[in-house]
């Protein structure tokens, strides 16, 4: 009888959330007048676990930079104030795009369908495949190559190396049929062959291969796989402090409260990360304050667990530095950027891959995408032995796949930057970290 009332009384919260939710629908404000430098978009609504995280997400996915922002959801309202740019800093004015803001964040109908879609849902398009294991030269064209041999083609994907582990999320198709792969003796063989792939000769070494009929968000699922994978956990103790994300979390004990400040180097997608991971690990940003207009970003969060306390131990605390770490490392660009553009075709991933193998070269972080039967295609990529590369190695590279097909994005000065590594780099990544970040000191104390 009692576990009949819990029911009923949850049912009935469920419910009063929902028609709050209906009563006051989120509210989307765009202003392109008060700011001199960037756009201001101001989003209030009913509060939610994760509404933050789905608001930071639509921005994200838009390749909008984030240079400030103001949060505050405490009690039962939600907003959001957020200072965006395009790509060049410049405003957004594209009125298409504009509308789209409204419409993605701006109607209850909208926008929780916006939020469902961080997971995984049903798809006829393609198939999914997550992939982890340990990260290793050359790892990423074997796999394409299985993967061709299965007469896979890889339309879409990332690849994210952090701590000695690989993740990756790849959206594949059946080459016959250009949809989703449903035989399931053959989904069981690709799963087996990946597999065996990721292992590599160490049959001792952890891998892990899922392959599901589904959409999902790419960049958070890799996020949540590597924190699963626990790459948080650092294989060196004498990592220098100066190559870290400067990141506290102190005990604002009056307002119970956490306070997490985080200072690096800014880059795109920065508060996407971070945002990401906190609420993965189910805590609560009530309050928030984000600064990335130089090239040093700012965050401070006022933060609570999901069940209503901040932190409360040396381990707990310890824990979220080293998973806001992570975060933040998971997407630095290491190594010399490539960019790739051409008509696709089946077997072309593992083409570049392979030539890039054979040239010494291993890819440190991907993004693969295909659009209107166009490959567009981005390799980090590094000497394999850690060495700086060799720029007439990349002449060479670029002569084979065409030279107007790939192009070197990185400068001289970044790429001497990017290759100060030691040649043990795949056994101690974490120690010879190529960006630096800043180290602040101590943040303001909170009593």
């Amino acid at each position: 009888m009692e576990t009949c009332s819990m029911s009923f009384s949850g049912n009935m919260e469920d419910e009063y959330e929902k028609f709050i939710r209906r009563m006051n629908p989120p509210r989307v404000v765009i202003d392109n007048d008060s700011c001199k430098n960037a756009t201001i978009i101001q989003v209030d609504s009913a509060n939610k676990h994760g509404i933050l995280l789905e608001v930071v997400q639509v921005l994200t996915d838009l390749n909008f930079i984030i240079t400030k922002a103001y949060i505050s959801s405490d009690g039962g309202w939600f907003m959001d104030v957020f200072n965006v740019t395009d790509q060049e800093g410049n405003k957004i004015t594209n009125e298409e795009i504009l509308d789209y803001i409204q419409k993605a964040l701006g109607s209850e109908t909208s926008f929780t369908t916006s939020m469902r879609s961080v997971g995984v849902t049903a798809s006829t398009d393609h198939t999914v495949i997550e992939l982890i294991g340990s990260d290793r030269p050359g790892l990423l064209s074997e796999l394409c190559a299985v993967l061709t041999h299965l007469k896979c083609n890889v339309l879409n994907g990332e690849v994210w190396t952090h701590n000695t582990r690989a993740a990756s999320v790849l959206q594949v198709t059946d080459e016959e049929s250009g949809l989703a792969i449903t035989d399931p003796k053959k989904l069981s063989i690709i799963k087996k062959m990946l597999c065996n792939v990721l292992k590599g000769s160490n049959k001792a070494n952890e891998a892990k291969t899922v392959v599901s009929h589904g959409v999902t968000h790419t960049e958070r699922r890799l996020h949540q796989m590597m924190f699963a994978d626990r790459d948080y956990e650092r294989k060196d103790e004498c990592c220098s402090e100066k190559e870290r994300p400067d990141v506290k979390v102190v005990n604002w004990y009056d307002k119970d409260y956490s306070v997490v400040t985080i200072r690096c180097k800014d880059r795109p997608k920065l508060l996407f990360d971070t945002i990401c991971t906190l609420t993965d690990m189910e805590y609560v940003v009530f309050h928030g304050n984000v600064d990335a207009e130089g090239p040093e970003a700012y965050q401070e969060y006022c933060i609570r667990h999901i069940d209503g306390f901040p932190v409360n131990s040396d381990a707990e605390r310890q824990r979220v530095i080293q998973c806001l770490e992570a975060a933040i490392e998971r997407r630095v660009s290491e190594g010399l950027k490539l960019e790739l553009c051409t008509t696709d075709r089946i077997g072309l991933l593992s083409d570049v891959t392979r030539i890039f193998r054979e040239n010494s070269l291993t890819v440190m972080r991907a993004e693969v995408t295909t659009r209107a039967g166009k490959a567009m295609n981005t390799f980090y990529v590094g000497d394999a032995s850690g060495y700086p590369v060799d720029p007439k190695i990349i002449d060479s590279i670029r002569k084979e796949i065409g030279q107007t097909i790939l192009k070197v994005k990185s400068t001289p000065q970044e790429l001497n930057q990017a290759q100060q590594e030691s040649p043990n780099r795949f056994l101690f990544r974490g120690l010879f970290k190529t960006k630096s970040f800043c180290n602040f000191g101590l943040v303001r104390s909170y009593s």
